[in-house]
């Protein structure tokens, strides 16, 4: 039997909830105003909100090289 701190499973939820908070925390840092670079290429990171976004183009924060891809749903914040 496993023990449940290795069991694949247990690897994956603690992968993930690292993964997750980590991109958490990059998007409030770029929602703070504060330049953020990509952690792949060091180019820094852009917005684009809903009313800037072009046709076929979602919402969030993107590298230039396309390394970081983050859409974000933004109608929930939009009727605010």
């Amino acid at each position: 039997m496993t023990n449940a701190s290795t069991s694949p499973f247990a690897v994956l939820n603690q992968t993930t909830a690292h993964s997750f908070n980590e991109q958490k925390n990059l998007i409030k840092r770029v929602f703070k105003g504060k330049p953020v670079q990509c952690p792949s290429c060091n180019q820094t990171l852009k917005v684009i909100l809903p009313e800037t976004a072009k046709a076929e183009q979602a919402a969030g924060i993107f590298c230039p090289k396309g390394c970081t891809d983050i859409e974000l749903d933004m109608q929930a914040v939009a009727g605010i």
